[in-house]
């Protein structure tokens, strides 16, 4: 995934090289911060900063042997270090290493995808503002009901999309913490202000209490929110594979000059990227139910979420950053076809005035059953016998005691439909 990504920078984040810097970042302010408060000599850390370094390939080999990749890791940097490599990871434990580090990593990749939510927020708004009067049919079980716009439809996208950015940013700011307290969390052998010196410097927040670990509820939020945010674009993505299928056409995603739609027939333009979208959000729910299995632990600490880990926070970063590239992409260059959506509309011959039509009667003084059976008589001949409702109702004597011609009219106004669509975009901010 990472080798074929369109943007590897996310890609670069979780790599195996980039870890391991990480890592050694962690240790190397935390001996600047062991010097500060007199647990090893202040000369020790511009020394180990200047000669510490490592070689994947040593890491590697040592770790065949020891069977720990934090001990393999120590071992290769002692060996660039020298003598003086002896403070390293002075009164630690591999999780201060490993979670501190993790943080910054989920740091790095949550501005990217943030960005990427932004960018998507500019998409939906753009295409939203653009129709914000292309009339169109509301449609609930997936029938005609009353008519809305195509850019209600994409508001509608718009403001749970901010809520996703809402969400995520929080969980990012969950994950925005480290912990240099030891092997049960008790600063035993490193004091808390070892912990506060190296969180501040590197950007992160000082865990409140932790155990061996920080707690992986902060875990399971980062990686529940990438899945719901997700399952929102999913959302998205079908809505646009049911708005190009053939008999609908009101959308469709770009199709280019040369692109090609099937192997077997050369007419199909098929909604490949929205696919492509609805099934990865699939993986991501899956991700996002391994993270929460990851909270319960034994004790101070066990490590049946660290193979996990290890799988979840590249995949579901890399793939979520993905997803929002490809969905955004559908946005940005979306076929509109705007007359479809007017001929589909009125496919249903006015049946979706009929709620109008019900309040206008009950408004001149009947009663809602008998009015709503009326509305009813009329709409069974439209859907018998393909009259369009409106002359139905024209012609049935029993209402046009009721209604005037030009109060029928007026119940026939797509206009009266639209009415607070500018309310409505004010109150989600467009």
């Amino acid at each position: 995934m990472i080798d074929r990504y369109t943007r590897p920078e996310m890609g670069g984040i979780w790599t195996e090289e980039n870890k391991l810097k990480y890592w050694l970042e962690v240790e190397l302010v935390a001996l600047e911060a062991l010097a500060q408060y007199g647990y090893i000599p202040k000369n020790i850390p511009p020394l180990v900063r200047k000669k510490a370094g490592f070689d994947i390939a040593t890491v590697k080999q040592i770790e065949e042997t020891v069977k720990h990749d934090i001990i393999a890791f120590l071992s290769a940097v002692a060996k660039k270090v020298g003598p003086d490599g002896r403070y390293i990871h002075f009164g630690l434990t591999s999780s201060d290493i490993l979670d501190t580090a993790l943080a910054l990593q989920v740091r790095d990749a949550s501005r990217l995808i943030l960005a990427g939510l932004e960018k998507l927020l500019k998409a939906l708004a753009k295409q939203a503002r653009a129709h914000k009067l292309t009339v169109m049919a509301g449609r609930t079980h997936g029938v005609h009901a009353e008519p809305i716009t195509f850019g209600l439809k994409m508001a509608v996208f718009y403001e749970e999309t901010s809520r996703a950015l809402e969400r995520f940013e929080e969980a990012a700011e969950g994950m925005r913490y480290g912990k240099i307290s030891g092997a049960v969390g008790t600063f035993a052998n490193v004091d808390p202000r070892v912990e506060a010196y190296v969180c501040k410097k590197l950007g992160l927040k000082a865990e409140p209490i932790s155990t061996q670990i920080i707690q992986r509820d902060r875990h399971a939020a980062y990686i529940t929110a990438l899945a719901l945010a997700a399952s929102s674009l999913e959302k998205l993505a079908t809505e646009i594979r049911n708005l190009q299928r053939t008999e609908v056409r009101e959308v469709e995603e770009f199709f280019s000059s040369e692109q090609k739609g099937s192997s077997a027939m050369p007419h199909k333009r098929n909604p490949i990227t929205c696919e492509r979208v609805a099934g990865l959000a699939r993986l991501l729910r899956g991700y996002a139910v391994a993270a929460m299995e990851n909270v319960s632990l034994w004790h101070e600490r066990d490590i049946t979420h660290s193979s996990v880990e290890r799988v979840i926070f590249p995949d579901s970063t890399i793939i979520f950053d993905y997803v929002l590239f490809l969905i955004t992409d559908v946005v940005e260059n979306l076929v509109v076809y705007k007359e479809n959506m007017l001929a589909n509309l009125e496919k249903s011959k006015g049946m979706v005035f009929s709620q109008g039509l019900l309040l206008a009667l009950i408004k001149k003084g009947l009663d809602r059953d008998t009015a709503y059976r009326m509305v009813q008589r009329c709409a069974k001949q439209v859907w018998e016998n393909g009259v369009l409702l409106k002359d139905a109702v024209k012609k049935d004597a029993e209402i046009k005691k009721w209604l005037k011609k030009d109060e029928i009219d007026h119940v026939f106004d797509y206009q009266y439909h639209v009415k607070n669509v500018g309310t409505i975009f004010k109150r989600v901010g467009l």
